[in-house]
């Protein structure tokens, strides 16, 4: 059967999730200390530095969208050395340590990504929330189907996260996308489309977090991601995107203010958001320190160091 996508949906969640990345490091003590990050956030100071890097969250949503541009879908060992490829450009993007472990070996077999990737930690698999971070993208990608959307996620999910819960991380993450780019997300939607497990666990209890709720006190009852996994990170980013589901920047500042692991809260946020809305809304500063994308205008800077906690 053939499905309709939708690649300017998909690359305007592309745009989105940079920018929340690249915002959400500006807030990492190796560049704010606490204090200073949670009164210039509190103010809604926007970091004067520049270029605003982006991280592993961005360098994996772009290899996932080059595979969807190319086949129409996510195809698992294509996937696999998309990935592989990009970690051995620039390993210092901010990679978690599971990635760090399991992306050199994808590039020399990547054939092999079910036995590697179910062979992290101890055989468990990853419940990180790596591939919740990188899959808005899709979501908007197929938002016309969303079954389709459930199991292009879990695939593109699977070639890393072999975990339940990192599974669901992403399909959650990419239901909120899809439902975004048609203009009505709504938590207990993304919870409906969402497995079994403690992600949709955590969804269930932010469709009843009111949106008066301060966003510090939303983090406390949902998580922030400090933990990195993905029912510690996706139930509070999809609150936030839902609180302000035509606002980005508005979505980013709410975002910022959890805390946490912050540049993939900020991600999974903004990717969701900039499904429906693109990046026009926010200030103009903001896209000209951002580290470009590539096919953006500008050249993808050389490996450097990198803030994120990174996705495990």
């Amino acid at each position: 059967m053939t499905v309709t996508t939708d690649r300017a949906a998909a690359r305007r969640s592309l745009e989105g999730l940079a920018l929340g990345d690249a915002f959400g490091e500006r807030w990492f003590p190796l560049i704010r200390e606490p204090r200073q990050a949670l009164d210039e956030i509190r103010a809604r100071r926007t970091p004067e530095e520049e270029p605003w890097h982006w991280t592993d969250d961005t360098a994996m949503a772009l290899a996932l969208l080059r595979v969807l541009d190319t086949h129409g879908e996510v195809r698992p060992r294509e996937l696999a050395l998309a990935f592989a490829l990009g970690y051995d450009a620039d390993p210092a993007r901010g990679y978690g340590h599971g990635m760090h472990q399991l992306l050199p070996r994808l590039l020399q077999a990547p054939e092999k990504w079910p036995q590697l990737a179910r062979g992290l930690f101890g055989g468990e698999g990853s419940l990180g929330n790596g591939a919740a971070m990188r899959v808005a993208p899709l979501g908007a990608f197929f938002h016309a189907a969303p079954e389709r959307v459930v199991t292009e996620a879990t695939r593109s999910a699977e070639v890393t996260h072999a975990h339940p819960e990192g599974v669901a991380g992403a399909v959650a993450v990419a239901v909120a996308a899809a439902l975004s780019a048609r203009g009505d997300l709504r938590i207990a939607d993304v919870v409906a489309l969402t497995p079994a497990g403690s992600v949709r666990e955590g969804l269930a209890r932010a469709a009843e977090v009111p949106f008066t709720t301060e966003p510090w006190r939303a983090a406390d009852l949902l998580g922030n991601g400090q933990r990195i996994r993905a029912d510690d990170t996706v139930p509070f980013a999809v609150w936030c995107a839902a609180r302000h589901p035509g606002d980005l920047a508005r979505a980013l500042w709410t975002t910022a203010e959890g805390f946490g692991d912050v540049d993939t809260t900020c991600a999974i946020a903004g990717g969701i958001v900039a499904a429906r809305t693109g990046v026009g809304g926010v200030p103009r500063v903001w896209l000209e320190r951002r580290e470009p994308l590539p096919g953006t205008g500008g050249e993808e800077p050389a490996s450097s160091a990198r803030s994120g906690a990174g996705g495990s």
